[in-house]
Order: C-alpha cells, then structure tokens, then sequence
C-alpha cells in the first residue's frame, strides 16, 4: 500500500525497524525540548503529515521501551489518524511515573500502525439476538 507523506521535520521518514514489524517509529519534532512532570500531558508534534488511503486508519500507538521504562505513553492509546486528516500528526504523551521525564528533539516517542478498517451501515431495530453472556460486561464472561 503506498501512502503519501510529507516531512516537514529535520528527521528520516518513518521506517519500520524488521521486516516483520508492524509499526514504525514516530519522532518528537521539537524547537526545545519539552518536560513533562509526574501525570503531566503534552501534545508532541512530529512534522509528518500523511494521506492515508480510504478504508485505512493510522493508530498512533506507545512505545513499549518508553512505557516500561519511564512510565511515558500514548494518552488515547491508540490514537486515530483517520484517512480524510491532512494536518500534522501530532502524539498526545502522558507520563505516569512519579519523576519529571524531558522529551529531546527526535526522539522515538511513539509508533504508528497502518490497519483496515469497516464502516458500518447502522440498522436501527427494537431488539437484539439474545445470546448467553447476554449484557454482562467487565468480567461478566463466566471466564475465572
């Protein structure tokens, strides 16, 4: 699948790490670098913008390294880029640890996935197929 890019930032266009990767490595794209405090959030721009084809979503994801060890992550994990958005992808960090974390210019702050994706035609109805779990929700599937 091709999708067009733009980089607008002083880093390479995102690559994937293996052949078998599914996600590439997003870059912070920063004039300075950018602190956050213990449960502060920051919005990271990366400088790419993208035109990701119809029927296909962006996830920005975290990054495994940053979450086990610093406690930084994608705050609407996964975050969508849907295929109509032509402005900058930008990455919404969290840091849940209990220390100041500094976020430098080009850093790895997040990955992106590429995933097919179905819309839905809603049939509005009065009444849904009965099954056995039936609205048990939240550990409510039998399974201890």
């Amino acid at each position: 699948m091709k999708v067009k890019i733009i980089n607008r930032s002083s880093h390479p266009t995102p690559e994937y790490s293996t052949g078998l990767s599914a996600g590439c490595d997003l870059r912070a794209w920063l004039e300075q670098p950018v602190t956050l405090a213990p449960l502060g959030r920051a919005l990271i721009p990366t400088g790419l913008f993208l035109e990701i084809p119809q029927g296909f979503e962006g996830q920005v994801r975290p990054r495994s390294g940053l979450a086990a060890k610093h406690g930084i992550t994608v705050l609407n994990s996964p975050g969508t880029i849907d295929a109509d958005y032509r402005g900058e992808v930008k990455v919404i960090l969290v840091n849940l640890s209990d220390q100041a974390f500094t976020i430098q210019d080009g850093e790895r702050i997040a990955q992106l996935v590429l995933a097919k994706h179905e819309t839905a035609d809603w049939d509005l109805s009065a009444e849904l197929t009965e099954t056995d779990r039936g609205a048990g929700g939240f550990g409510h599937t039998g399974i201890q």
